[in-house]
């Protein structure tokens, strides 16, 4: 589990060191915690991204567990439009649910 803690932090490292000509964003929020039955995490930065996620360990036969991570994030693209993503990933895959938040929401 904290692996993959550590790879949604390597990942939102890797997205951070993209080359922007904005300016430098900052963290407004972070939480986190991690226990043996699961993790969560959430975190604002200056730039309108903001993310929340949270896993647990899912019975899924008599000798079978899975990890099941529901989410939210969100972020301004480019085109200026904010995108909302809203998912779920379990033994069934990963399920994104997308949509544009209209300005002034």
């Amino acid at each position: 589990m904290q692996k993959i803690v550590l790879c949604a932090f390597a990942l939102l490292a890797l997205a951070a060191a993209v080359p922007q000509e904005q300016e430098q964003a900052y963290i407004l929020k972070q939480e986190s915690n991690v226990n043996p039955d699961g993790y969560n995490f959430e975190f604002e930065t200056s730039d309108g991204i903001s993310r929340q996620e949270q896993g647990t360990l899912k019975q899924i036969s008599e000798d079978q567990q899975a990890l099941e991570v529901q989410g939210t994030y969100k972020y301004t693209a480019p085109d200026g439009l904010t995108y909302v993503v809203t998912f779920i990933a379990n033994e069934h895959g990963y399920q994104p649910q997308e949509h544009i938040e209209q300005p002034g929401q």
